[in-house]
């Protein structure tokens, strides 16, 4: 059996944003790098990491989404993260377009819901999600940073941080530092 051929890398539109083609296969999660002025008709740019080149502009619809769940100040939004999925029924000049929407935002203490505007005088609910993101691994404490370190305090840090076979390496680090003597 051969292993399998993914397009996902092919089939990426050529752009200068985010695109409704981006999530035809699925929704993404990104976390904001910064978020920087555009243009008129684009007034924001959610600078996406790991997207270079690729930010996400959101429509105003979103962008009020995004304003509710975390307040009007976008210099804020840096840090947080968001979920972008394809909305096929999204409409641009009568047709159906298809477009991006937020449905999960982390930093909210809840669901929320808003009636956004669809077509002239239409209006239907959006519900955003709080999207719950894995605080990043603490640094493992190694034989190797307890030998490095020179300060009593940082070692007192470590302590409750590390493995019982490293706190010993501790201890006998911290006794080294304050010139042999048990503690």
């Amino acid at each position: 059996m051969s292993d399998p051929l993914d397009v996902s890398a092919a089939i990426v539109p050529k752009s200068d944003q985010k695109n409704a083609e981006d999530f035809l296969t699925g929704p993404r999660t990104f976390q904001i790098e910064k978020v920087t002025k555009g243009s008129v008709e684009q007034p924001f740019n959610l600078h996406l990491v790991g997207e270079p080149g690729k930010p996400y502009r959101p429509s105003k619809s979103m962008l009020r989404m995004l304003a509710v769940g975390w307040g009007p100040d976008a210099s804020q939004w840096a840090g947080r993260w968001l979920t972008l999925v394809l909305d096929p029924t999204v409409k641009y000049g009568g047709k159906e377009v298809g477009g991006i929407k937020v449905s999960h935002m982390s930093h909210i203490d809840g669901p929320f819901t808003r009636a956004l505007t669809v077509t002239r005088g239409k209006k239907a609910p959006h519900t955003v999600e709080p999207l719950q993101v894995a605080a990043p691994a603490a640094p493992t404490v190694t034989a190797e940073l307890v030998a490095a370190c020179t300060d009593l305090d940082e070692l007192r840090g470590m302590h409750g941080k590390a493995s019982p076979d490293v706190q010993a390496l501790i201890v006998a680090r911290a006794n080294a530092l304050k010139g042999g003597s048990d503690g």
